[in-house]
Order: structure tokens, then sequence, then C-alpha cells
């Protein structure tokens, strides 16, 4: 059809729906009461087309920004597909963002337009009351949500289903210069933009050859959000530049998970640390082990549950670790020990574990992991903000604001964010023990332990709340839980308080965003207990 830029997400799909237009790619898995949808290359070319001319006849085009809210639907790859074809650059959006946080993410990436799905309607139209310049390109209608009643923004299904366009006569073909803004989760203040070039699209696809080792009878399956820089890399890019079948859930359901896995005979799928605990936390099931997983991508295992998850559902776990700002190490199922997120990639980068003056940490000693690579000096682009983005990379190396340590042999361990940890009484306190203690009650199907100032006053110490969701059916009995406790934690570790909640707010990466449950604490609601 034309010449062909290697890596280019556009030219990819381009290329394999010359050669193999008609294979099914992507089956979209919308939940219970509703159809899969099949996706083929055939479709993420032509709808990519189409979505291409409604980006330029919306005036978006080369450079432009524009926001995707929208959930994980073929249309979100349809758009990706767009935005590579014009060189128009794609924010999205996690779809959980509302209010504030969402006319935040719209305004701080300069958006010009926003692409979203009818579900989000009332969020995005009070966006657009502030925002009266940013133009809609189109709006996808899916079933079991109200139709929006302003019928004068364009719909994205009316466009997918009219006449074929071509290609942009002025297509892009560039690959080093900025696809997408993916904002940070927001865990501790506003979430800031990464800016992401296309080059990098092209690692996911060695990432998956030669670390995770994928396949040809592979079957990828991923819940987490589209919006997640995990599931573009471990899954969607991958399946689609290496021809190997996905499923992608319209979002992550943890009582589903294995269900969904064994009807389209997933056998790998990429979790994060906090959707672990929550899958770990649902009632065993006697053919937990039934499954066709082999192999679990997780980032964020916590080492409390991993030897029993991998016993209980019967797979293998290959730990690593990254962020989208860069970095990168991993451990392969069998190779590291327990609890290690793993070492760096030989001759690309190194990982140290450092002091505040910079100083090197003996083996075991707490500090702050950087990324120091081979060659040249390490690059962070946060949006319109160069203080933050120099800071990220003072010195030439990369930040993280995790803090780790080493072991003897140069295994890596996460313990906890910068300025995140839970000390009490002089000890550091490893949230994930108490929450597997909390996670392993039946009557308790979700966990959430995080710290705040302590009653004492001490400086940087911390009183322990335990957020537990309670399973249908069940009451709480904190008299009970705390006695099961005493016989699992030590006393230091026994939260001091339960705070009982319907759900744990999520991040777009399903952390569990303990900002929004400290700030509905209060020791006298009623659905807080004290030990």
């Amino acid at each position: 059809m034309f010449d062909y830029v290697e890596g280019l997400f556009s030219d990819e799909v381009a290329r394999k729906c010359e050669s193999t237009p008609d294979a099914q790619v992507v089956v979209f898995e919308n939940g219970e009461g509703f159809a899969d949808e099949i996706v083929t290359y055939k479709d993420l070319f032509l709808n990519g087309c189409r979505m291409a001319k409604a980006l330029k006849d919306a005036g978006i085009g080369r450079g432009d920004r524009f926001s995707l809210v929208m959930r994980n639907h073929p249309e979100f790859i349809y758009t990706l597909v767009a935005a590579s074809l014009t060189g128009s650059v794609v924010v999205p959006i996690d779809p959980r963002s509302k209010g504030s946080k969402l006319t935040y993410q719209v305004r701080d990436s300069n958006s010009k337009g926003i692409i979203f799905t009818n579900e989000f309607y009332p969020d995005v139209q009070k966006t657009l009351d502030e925002l009266p310049d940013v133009k809609v390109v189109g709006i996808s209608y899916k079933e079991g949500f109200e139709k929006p009643y302003r019928s004068e923004y364009p719909s994205l299904n009316a466009i997918i289903e009219g006449p074929e366009v071509d290609p942009p006569d002025d297509r892009n073909r560039e690959l080093n210069t900025p696809f997408e803004v993916i904002y940070t989760s927001g865990t501790t203040g506003d979430p800031k933009g990464v800016v992401i070039k296309a080059s990098r699209w092209p690692m996911f696809k060695l990432l998956a050859q030669g670390i995770w080792q994928y396949k040809s009878d592979d079957k990828l399956y991923t819940g987490l959000s589209l919006t997640h820089g995990n599931a573009q890399a471990v899954t969607m890019v991958p399946a689609i530049m290496l021809g190997i079948p996905a499923v992608i859930s319209r979002k992550f359901t943890k009582s589903r998970l294995w269900d969904i896995c064994r009807k389209h005979g997933c056998t790998t799928f990429s979790l994060l640390g906090g959707m672990m605990m929550g899958i770990y936390s649902e009632p065993r099931k006697p053919d937990d082990a039934d499954n066709p997983v082999r192999k679990v991508l997780s980032a964020g295992t916590p080492r409390s549950i991993w030897e029993d998850f991998e016993k209980r559902f019967n797979v293998k776990i290959h730990e690593w670790y990254a962020a989208v700002e860069g970095g990168f190490a991993h451990n392969p199922p069998g190779v590291g020990p327990v609890g290690s997120f793993g070492k760096p990639i030989e001759g690309v980068m190194d990982i140290k574990i450092v002091r505040e003056d910079d100083s090197e940490c003996e083996p075991g000693e707490i500090g702050e992991l950087i990324v120091v690579p081979k060659q040249g000096k390490a690059e962070v682009e946060y949006l319109g903000k160069k203080k933050a983005s120099e800071e990220k990379t003072r010195g030439g190396v990369l930040r993280s604001g995790d803090m780790c340590h080493k072991d003897k042999d140069g295994w890596l361990y996460f313990d906890f964010r910068k300025g995140g940890g839970l000390r009490r009484q002089g000890d550091f306190i490893m949230p994930e023990y108490v929450e597997k203690a909390l996670a392993d009650l039946p009557e308790i199907t979700d966990v959430c332990v995080y710290g705040i100032p302590a009653e004492s006053g001490a400086p940087g110490e911390s009183d322990i709340v335990a957020a537990v969701v309670i399973a249908p059916g069940c009451t709480l009995d904190s008299k009970k839980i705390y006695k099961v406790l005493e016989k699992s934690l030590e006393k230091n570790s026994i939260p001091s308080f339960l705070q009982v909640v319907e759900e744990i707010p999520k991040s777009a990466s399903e952390k569990n965003l303990d900002r929004i449950l400290k700030e509905e604490f209060r020791k006298d609601a009623p659905n807080v207990f004290k030990f």
C-alpha cells in the first residue's frame, strides 16, 4: 500500500491489514450481559482511517493534543491508530477521573479536542462547560448508558459505520515525536503528564519477545485500563505488533478473572500488586487451580502472598518493575528469590540504591532507587513542568521516588514510596503482611492498609488504619477480627482502626488510592471501629 516506517504503530497495523486482514487480534470482553466484540486488523486500520478523518475535520493535526475518556473499547485502539496516522498526540485519561481532576488533565494537557463514551457524558460535559474551547471530536454510544440530550456532538458510531476513507495524504511518518501524554496516578497530589514518544512502542514488542517470551500459542489477557502504560506495553501492543491474540476486559473484575481466562483460554495475564491482593481476597473455590493460565506478569506482588498465590492458582509469577518515566527490572519464574522484583537488563541500564547524598547503600540498607542509563543521560518530560522534569533527572539519572534495597547478590526489593513508609513506635510496618492477614478472613473481600498521623504526636509515626470491604451477607465482628490478628501478626502491626467501606478506591493502574480513604476517615464515623 505504501512505504512502511518500521515500528510506527499505524504502519504496523497497515502492514498486518495487508497480510492478514481478517485475523482476529483482540476480543473485547464487555462483562456479564453484554456480547464480546471481536476486532480484526482490517477493523483496526479502516476504522483508524475513519477516526483520522474525524480528527482532521475537528482541526486536530500534527502535534495537537486531544483527550480520550473511555473504558476499554475497540474505539480506544481505533483512536490510537488515528493519532499515529495524523501525528496528533492522544491524552488517555483514567475514566474514573471526575470533577476537578478530569478538568485539570484536559486543561493541563492543553487539549484541543476530546473523545468520550456516553457513559461519561455528565462528567465530561461539566468539564466542557469550564473549557468551552475544547471541541468534541465525537461520542461513542455504548449499550446500557443514557444517550446525551445534546445532539450537536458528532457520533463515533456513525463515523465508524460510514464509508471507507483513505489514510491522510500527509500521513505521519515520524517515529521520534510525541504520541501520548500519560498522566501519573496522582496518588499523592495532582497528576503529571509524561510525554511518550512513538519510538517507545517498538520496545514493547522486543520486551514481549525477549523478556516475557510470548509464544505463538499464547493468548494474552488484561483487565487493566488501556489508559495505563502497563496494559499498552504488556498486552495491547505485543498482541497487535506480533499477531498474538489478546482478550481485553472493559474493566477489571477480580471475581470473574479466572472464569474469563477459562472461557477464552488465556495463558497469561498482567496485573499489579494492588490487584493481586484483591484476587487473593476472593473466597477460595475448589477449582481455583483449574485454569489455563501458565504465567502471571506482576508488578508488585506482595511477598506475603507470593508463594500461596502460585500454589492456589497453579501459576508462575514473572515479577517486574517499571515506571511510565522509565527504568526496568525483572525476576523470571524460578530465577530470583521470592519477594524481589529482579535485576535490570544487562548492558541497557544500571539500577542503584542511594542515600540522600547519592552515595550507594550497602546490601540491606534502604535508599532511593535511581536508574543510570548505559549511554547518555536520563530524560523525562513532564508536560509544561520543566522544573519537575529537571528534578526527576537531576545528575543525569532517573530518580524514581521508590525506596528499595538490594541483597548481597544484587537482587532488588521494594520497601515503600519515598515519604510513604509506615513507622510505628520505631518499627517500620509492612502493610502487605497486615493486608494478607485480613484478606485470609472469609468475611473480607478487599483491604487497604494505610497510616494516619499518630495520636501520640511522635514525628514520622503513624497509627494504622485497615480499610476493609465486607462480603455480602456477612457482618463485621471487630473483636473476633482482633483475636484472629493477634495470632497472625506482631502486636505492633495490628491496626488501630478498621474502616468499613463499600469499595476500595483505585487508580487506573488498580493501585489503592489511600489518599481518598484518608480524606474520608473520621475517628468518630459510624463505619470506623477502634481496636
